[in-house]
C-alpha cells in the first residue's frame, strides 16, 4: 500500500467541500475534504461525526458558538448536534462518518 499525502490528495479534489471517501472500516468512512474559505450549510446527522482538521483552521458553528479548529485538533459533533462552518475556514479537513 503507498501512503497518501492528505494535504496533497486534497488539493487535487475538483471543488472545495466536496468530499473524497479514502477508505471505510466496518460502518465509519473517512473522507477527505478541501476548506476554501466559503462557508458550509447547517446540517444534522443522525450518528456522531468527528471533525479533524489536517491543516488551516475550521470555525466550527454549534450551539450558538463558534469554535476554533486549528490544525492537529479533533472536534466531535453528537449524533442530532445541528451545526455548520462559517466562512473563513481553509485547509484540508478529514472526516469520520457512518
Amino acid at each position: 500500500m503507498t501512503p497518501v499525502h492528505l494535504v496533497d490528495a486534497a488539493a487535487a479534489l475538483p471543488q472545495a467541500w466536496s468530499s473524497r471517501v479514502l477508505a471505510q472500516f466496518g460502518g465509519t468512512r473517512l473522507k477527505l475534504v478541501r476548506m476554501d474559505d466559503t462557508a458550509y450549510p447547517e446540517e444534522i446527522h443522525d450518528d456522531d461525526e468527528g471533525l479533524l482538521v489536517l491543516d488551516g483552521v475550521m470555525l466550527l458553528r454549534i450551539h450558538g458558538d463558534t469554535v476554533t479548529v486549528g490544525a492537529g485538533e479533533l472536534c466531535i459533533i453528537p449524533a442530532g448536534t445541528p451545526h455548520s462552518v462559517e466562512a473563513g475556514s481553509h485547509g484540508t479537513l478529514l472526516i469520520l462518518d457512518t
